[in-house]
């Protein structure tokens, strides 16, 4: 590992930056916690992980310190399993050269410490904050990771789960086994009372696999809060021990070479009884916190908060431009449209939310993706459908039905997750290959139709990339990956249908990538061509203008673009037929795919097609 810089020297570059934010941080603090003493605790904590900063990440900070567009424009990004991928962080190591050839420089490695198997969640139940998952490695090894994807210009990403533990945690034993110091780091009590009063209020998260938002510990006596599974045991941020305790664990991961920290469930992380214990004012001030302790000792690294939520909840965690809080967030309201325009061919829904997010100041930055994970919620703008009668229980059927192939003439291959008979309130899994048909399709040995859901899947990452922001591809999805229907035969994941789409990345049609007859090559030289052209042109800048570009047809999304003298019309065609869009636009394009001279006028787009159509000063 390389070497450590001296107390002395951090101490100057530290009490600079500590100095700039202080009075607010203090402020701040101290609204939450109102003992002086825990906010020394505080700094002293910031400066030991300060200390302990390898110098390569100082000269990494000092690079980016005050540049904030530095991962605005040119980043790429790949989210994948360790174990899925290449079986340990080593393994990833020695297939960075593939990464590279993805065109990806932001890969994003899912949960990988110390979690227990058959009660981990897919690791968000996490044992030990300071441990690699002995399965995946080591600490060292991902310290060794992180430098060698930077030597290679690749930033990493790692979640960091802080809304609660593992039951297995040493924090979780210690107050199981009776220590008020710990059990003061969970919510526990005594007897029902209490919990059936926060029940009257908060939702359930999973209300089929996990019903309710505590747990009775038959061993102890006691009731724990646990609102994601009972095994995860909810964090008590209102003692500040356990806010300094994490955000120390936080920035032990940095320390490791973490340019992304994502923030897992970060609205859920402060409770209050009375509320539905969901974005509280408190969760902002903690953020704020938390954005300044790394200014102050690691700002080269970005906060990346998931929150799974409709837009008026999201957007808050910008913060403001003068007093931000994460640096990204997820913009998981358009990728959930963008099934439903998939499912429903019908494009309004889709331009109404860009409209929205196009509105937003061009500080704000979103990562956007097409997969994940996770399932596919449908957390739409109902109100705004129920003008089209669009109800939401029979509609969120509809798309189910759709996109699991039982409507009459659905190609998609997709399964129902947490599925719940009473609310009409089912999630959505399967890969994006397997939605967009490509899985029908090879099954039926159909050529005709494997093409058709190519162009379909293509056409929706063409979409991904003309979005300002982030893009992240879900490993496997640049070489068609379908659904993995193994899952059903493990007893440890056959009640998680996520796992549907969590398959092993599969090396043998990786190997066909580069052959244009197959579903691999088709994919994935198709993308790398788009991705190739949207790293050439400045119209992808995130400081371009955007609109919504009207085409007089429900089923083409049109979307404009302009900067320095670079105007881009993308048109995408959502329909299972040809269709026209009924632009006029004066300019003199080129269709920059085939790079033949195309006017943008009643433009004509094949059936799950796109055009970039280009407009450059000087060439009219």
């Amino acid at each position: 590992m390389r070497k450590k810089t001296s107390t002395k020297a951090a101490g100057d570059t530290f009490t600079r930056r500590l100095a700039r934010v202080n009075d607010e941080m203090k402020w701040l603090y101290k609204e939450l916690y109102h003992n002086e003493s825990d906010y020394d605790k505080f700094t002293e904590m910031l400066r030991r992980n300060y200390d302990e900063r390898a110098d390569w990440l100082k000269e990494l900070d000092e690079k980016r310190e005050g540049d904030n567009s530095w991962y605005k424009d040119g980043l790429t990004g790949m989210l994948m399993y360790v174990n899925c991928f290449a079986k340990t962080l080593k393994g990833v190591d020695e297939k960075l050269s593939y990464v590279e050839e993805c065109g990806v420089n932001y890969l994003h490695l899912m949960p990988l410490l110390e979690s227990p198997e058959g009660r981990s969640d897919g690791g968000y139940a996490v044992s030990n904050f300071r441990k690699v998952d002995p399965k995946l490695g080591t600490m060292a090894d991902l310290a060794k990771l992180s430098e060698d994807c930077h030597k290679q210009n690749i930033n990493l990403c790692l979640d960091f789960v802080m809304n609660h533990t593992s039951e297995d945690h040493e924090w979780a034993k210690r107050a199981r086994a009776g220590e008020r110091e710990y059990q003061d780091r969970y919510f526990f009590f005594d007897d029902w009372e209490i919990p059936n009063q926060f029940e009257q209020t908060v939702p359930e998260v999973f209300p089929q696999t996990a019903p309710g938002n505590f747990t009775e510990l038959k061993d102890t006596g006691k009731i724990v809060m646990t609102t994601f599974y009972p095994y995860q045991w909810d964090l008590n941020y209102s003692n500040p021990t356990v806010f300094n305790d994490m955000v120390d664990n936080m920035l032990f991961l940095t320390n490791q070479g973490i340019d992304v920290i994502r923030l897992d469930a970060v609205p859920y992380i402060w409770k209050r009884l009375g509320t539905n214990c969901r974005n509280l004012p408190e969760v902002h001030t903690m953020v704020r916190i938390m954005r300044m302790a790394s200014e102050v000792v690691c700002p080269s690294v970005l906060l990346l908060g998931e929150v799974v939520m409709e837009p008026s909840k999201v957007v808050p965690y910008f913060g403001t431009v003068e007093k931000p809080e994460c640096h990204m967030l997820y913009n998981v309201t358009t990728m959930a449209s963008t099934w439903h325009t998939v499912a429903t061919h019908d494009v309004r829904l889709l331009k109404h939310q860009l409209e929205t997010v196009f509105a937003l100041p061009r500080e704000y930055t979103f990562l956007n993706y097409l997969r994940c994970h996770d399932d596919i919620g449908w957390g739409l703008d109902y109100p705004f459908l129920s003008q089209f009668g669009m109800s939401e229980v029979p509609h969120k059927k509809y798309l189910n039905d759709c996109l699991t192939g039982k409507y009459y003439g659905s190609e998609a291959r997709g399964e129902l997750y947490n599925d719940d008979p009473k609310l009409g309130d089912a999630r959505l899994c399967g890969t994006t290959a397997s939605l967009c048909g490509i899985e029908a399709a090879e099954y039926e040995d159909d050529m005709w139709k494997m093409r058709r859901a190519v162009k379909l899947d293509l056409m929706l990452h063409a979409f991904l990339f003309t979005q300002s922001g982030l893009p992240v591809l879900y490993s496997g999805d640049e070489i068609a990956q379908l659904n993995d229907y193994t899952y059903h035969d493990d007893p440890l994941k056959k009640a998680d249908s996520r796992y549907l789409h969590r398959g092993d990345f599969n090396w043998d049609d990786a190997d066909k990538r580069t052959d244009r007859c197959t579903r691999q090559g088709m994919v994935f030289t198709g993308l790398k061509k788009i991705m190739k052209l949207r790293s050439e042109h400045m119209v992808f800048s995130s400081a371009a203008d955007m609109w919504i570009v009207e085409t007089y047809n429900d089923h083409i999304l049109g979307i404009g673009r302009y900067y320095k003298g670079e105007k881009l019309i993308a048109l995408f065609n959502f329909s299972d037929n040809d269709e026209t869009a009924w632009v006029n636009e004066p300019e003199e394009y080129h269709d920059m795919i085939t790079g033949q001279i195309r006017p943008a006028r009643g433009v004509n787009i094949p059936a799950h097609d796109f055009a970039w159509l280009l407009s450059q000063r000087g060439t009219h």
